[in-house]
């Protein structure tokens, strides 16, 4: 597998840069990496297709305000067997009536059936833990598709080699690519190994990145809309935080696939091949804009964020 074909160290972004017109040296001027994202092209966005949303409603707040949670599920080759757990789950209506359960500061958020006695759907895939990666002739078919992008980025940290690609943070090493525990990621819960879980029990990270749990625990989406639903619950008071009564939990109305919702808008994110990107990293990565003094040089696969917005009608 051939991974630094396609990929371009972050200091080389700044040359590509230089032919990008908000960037344009000798106008002295330095876009925030927001202005570059609202400048991006129409054709540099990427659809997300609406059978790749699990669209969670919550329970109304204490004001009576809806509380929707909209999560986009991994694309193949990553976490496929869960993934297809996940979309067995939310076709089986299993999530309806559950809760969220654990809110641990800095950390996570949890959900699924705090009984534990719920009965699962038939057909469930047990997932292997060679799984939690992406590896061998499916990965390397993959990259292979993959390879004709014009632009990439690879970073260095002390968790190996990282990549934003295909809209996802992806990392690397030794053959292997697998999703990265950034703030917004959406994993599966599972007890100790040999387990791997079946999808039943959800987390979502609110905190700083938790990396340490990439290749320990699969990941297979991320929230796209509506994390502040999540992150601002009240943290749970029990051990790892989890909610010590049910008056606690919050209730969880439904779960359905995207294609199953009426009212869903369409979502894109910004393909991660394109010159907008390649602007958008460098910029995170050395903020020249006025209220920055020291640009600092480089930036975690986790600071460079994919963005995603909704579609314009």
């Amino acid at each position: 597998m051939h991974l630094m074909k396609r990929y371009l160290p972050l200091v080389a972004i700044a040359a590509l840069c230089a032919s990008f017109p908000l960037l344009a040296q000798e106008a002295k001027t330095f876009p925030a990496p927001s202005e570059i994202v609202a400048a991006a092209k129409a054709d540099e966005w990427v659809a997300i297709a609406p059978s790749d949303l699990m669209i969670m409603d919550l329970a109304p707040d204490s004001k009576g305000r809806p509380r929707r949670v909209v999560i986009q599920l991994i694309p193949e080759p990553f976490s496929q067997g869960w993934v297809g757990n996940i979309r067995k789950l939310a076709a089986a209506k299993f999530w309806d009536g559950t809760s969220i359960n654990r809110v641990q500061d800095n950390y996570v958020v949890q959900w699924g059936d705090a009984t534990e006695k719920k009965a699962l759907p038939n057909g469930l895939a047990v997932v292997p833990e060679s799984e939690y990666a992406g590896h061998g002739a499916a990965l390397n078919d993959w990259m292979e598709q993959q390879a004709a992008g014009p632009f990439g980025l690879t970073l260095k940290d002390i968790y190996g080699t990282s990549h934003p690609m295909m809209g996802w943070p992806l990392a690397s090493a030794n053959k292997e690519m697998w999703p990265t525990h950034c703030y917004g990621m959406v994993g599966v819960g599972r007890n100790l190994s040999p387990d791997t879980g079946s999808g039943a029990e959800l987390y979502t990270v609110i905190g700083h990145a938790p990396r340490h749990l990439d290749r320990n625990i699969a990941l297979v989406g991320r929230v796209i809309e509506g994390i502040e639903h999540m992150s601002s619950l009240p943290r749970g008071t029990g051990a790892l935080g989890f909610y010590e009564t049910e008056g606690e939990r919050v209730p969880i109305l439904s779960v359905r696939l995207g294609n199953d919702v009426k009212d869903v808008p369409a979502f894109e994110y910004l393909n991660t091949d394109s010159a907008s990107f390649a602007a958008y990293a460098d910029a995170r990565a050395n903020r020249r804009d006025p209220f920055f003094n020291v640009p600092a040089g480089g930036a975690d696969i986790c600071n460079i964020p994919v963005p995603i917005q909704r579609k314009a009608k």
